[in-house]
């Protein structure tokens, strides 16, 4: 097999919904926001009671280097499969002056408040449950 249908066959869902990919699939993935691309998907925060996806963790090494970053699950866009690539949206700048993400404490609901006003999108737990 060529390597480019290989790595085609490697990105394409296993039979069954589409939509559903696995969370290591995308880990790696660039994130392109609207005025350009920010990183790549480091890893997710899920909320287990629901498997919600809470928030992207993004690497900006090759934009802002040594910096990890949240980003609101309200921020985010759609995935393109084909060339691997997630979609904000968000500006670079205001991911750029995101509130500081320090992996060695547990996200408190203060630091999320801030995350989600600096982003200017909803709360998750202000929204009605879809069930």
């Amino acid at each position: 097999m060529a390597a480019a249908a290989k790595a085609q066959a490697e990105r394409e869902p296993e039979a069954g919904d589409p939509h559903l990919r696995s969370a290591k699939e995308v880990m790696g993935y660039h994130i392109q926001a609207l005025d350009g691309e920010i990183g790549h998907v480091r890893d997710f925060f899920v909320q287990e009671d629901c498997w919600c996806i809470r928030y992207v963790l993004v690497n900006t090494r090759n934009w802002l280097p040594g910096r990890d970053v949240l980003i609101a699950q309200a921020a985010l866009g759609k995935v393109d499969w084909a060339e691997s690539k997630a979609y904000v949206a968000l500006t670079r700048q205001q991911v750029k002056d995101s509130p500081e993400y320090d992996a060695k404490n547990p996200i408190a609901r203060e630091y999320e408040e801030r995350l989600h006003e600096h982003y200017d999108v909803p709360a998750y737990w202000m929204q009605k449950p879809l069930v």
